[in-house]
């Protein structure tokens, strides 16, 4: 077989990757498989084993692997003799997207927008926005948000909450179990909504008008984090009173997977603009930003790039979002996703380890702590890293891909296709909470009584 060539079968794969590969790999050390067919949520390693894939491409595949309209879609961009390079010139196939992807979008944009085709990389386009923002308005400063991740080059890292040295105001991101004030709920959104109003008012807060405001409506690396709908109602307002453009990032929350089309309708907001990726290329390299006609004040080629006319990703791009227009499949998965948080739920009471369950539709995090270091002025146990890398291994040695995030890469992600059934939905649980089971047994020696029911959570992120 081709996976055998140089000898040593897949393990002989594994070996030669770790000596040739950089050391900035990631996915590869902790997932150490070497994939050869895939279709939906499984996956077949060399090895022969078969994996549920709940880390899909990190939200790329939102229908699966290899899903039949994206394979229909592609090979008949190939079999048509098009160009499959084509800079940014027009044709048939990105005219097609472009029409798929604004019946989609919120009516306030869709009506008067543009679309900015970037570089293949959602980091890229990211950039592209805060470009497009600074040279807009002529100001420089940004507005960001502790926990953000927005990509890994340099405009992108500077709005990311590990950044060091930026030119980024951070601003607090409401959360119930790690609340920055300490309160949660409502009133923790509330005050960090009036810390933010507070900021840009005081003319002695240090901070000069900026040319715009970039947030996730939910914060996936950081820890799958749903903004309140009231929160995120208050930073639109905040910046439309102020003049200040509003970016959101739905590179890992559009099309479908928190419950609505792009998570920003669970709000009812219409942002300046939208940075749209993974996705939207029905899992090939496409990535865009579309934004009010107002902001479009680009120099030819302002921000150009060779690979911005990927014709196999908008063809595969269009299909995917037609099919889940079509299909219902953001409102299935806030129906299965809901279904999935009670469970979860409903296990986090037997296991002291499960400090909190959150998310929104299928975009879900389980935070595990260590509820025998809380000190005593701790409101919430302190995460625990490496019982959630014990439980990515057992899930691993179960047959499950699951992806770890938040501050201290505690919390288990889990972002399944779409089109995951009720079936598999089960199955990806059941071998979650055995996993869960053996790490925690492996950490605990002697295992904590379990604990009263925590209220239940919705797939709708929380109720303020």
């Amino acid at each position: 077989m081709a996976q055998e060539r140089g000898g040593g079968g897949y393990e002989g794969i594994l070996r030669r990757q770790s000596l040739r590969e950089s050391a900035a790999r990631t996915y590869a050390r902790s997932l150490p498989i070497v994939p050869v067919r895939a279709r939906g949520l499984t996956i077949e390693g060399a090895d022969g084993r078969r994996y549920l894939d709940c880390l899909s491409g990190a939200g790329t595949l939102a229908l699966g692997h290899n899903h039949p309209v994206v394979l229909e879609a592609v090979r008949k961009v190939l079999d048509s003799g098009a160009p499959l390079h084509v800079l940014d010139l027009a044709t048939p196939v990105k005219d097609a997207f472009t029409t798929e992807l604004f019946a989609t979008l919120p009516r306030g944009l869709a009506d008067d927008a543009r679309i900015q085709f970037c570089g293949p990389a959602g980091t890229d386009a990211v950039e592209a926005a805060l470009t497009l923002v600074r040279t807009a308005t002529g100001r420089t400063g940004l507005l960001a948000f502790t926990g953000a991740y927005h990509g890994m080059t340099s405009g992108a890292l500077d709005a990311s909450g590990g950044a060091a040295d930026v030119r980024v105001t951070r601003l607090p991101y409401p959360q119930d179990y790690r609340c920055p004030f300490g309160v949660g709920g409502a009133q923790g959104a509330r005050l960090a909504a009036r810390w933010t109003e507070n900021l840009l008012d005081d003319p002695k807060s240090g901070v000069t008008a900026p040319a715009g405001m970039i947030v996730e409506a939910v914060q996936g690396e950081g820890g799958v984090i749903p903004a309140p709908d009231d929160w995120m109602r208050a930073m639109r307002r905040i910046t439309a009173d102020r003049s200040v453009p509003l970016v959101v990032d739905e590179v890992q929350t559009g099309v479908g997977r928190t419950g609505a089309f792009w998570a920003v309708e669970h709000s009812g907001i219409v942002p300046d603009v939208m940075v749209l990726s993974k996705a939207i290329g029905g899992s090939l390299p496409l990535a865009v930003i579309v934004y009010r006609s107002e902001l479009d004040v680009w120099e030819p080629g302002a921000h150009a790039g060779t690979f911005r006319g990927n014709q196999l990703a908008m063809a595969a791009g269009a299909a995917t979002l037609a099919y889940v227009r079509e299909n219902g499949l953001a409102e299935r998965a806030g129906t299965l996703g809901a279904h999935m948080l009670e469970r979860l739920g409903e296990l986090a009471v037997a296991h002291p380890c499960v400090g909190d369950v959150r998310g929104r539709g299928l975009m879900i995090g389980v935070e595990l702590v260590d509820p025998e270091a809380t000190g005593p002025h701790d409101t919430v146990p302190p995460a625990a890293p490496a019982l959630a890398r014990a439980v990515q291994r057992e899930c691993l040695a179960r047959g499950l891909i699951v992806e770890l995030g938040g501050r201290h890469s505690a919390v288990v992600r889990l972002l399944p296709p779409l089109t995951l059934t009720d079936e598999q939905a089960t199955a990806v649980l059941d071998r979650f909470a055995d996993a869960l089971a053996a790490a925690e047994r492996a950490h605990t020696p002697h295992p904590a009584a379990p604990r009263r029911a925590p209220a239940p959570r919705t797939a709708t992120g929380p109720s303020h």
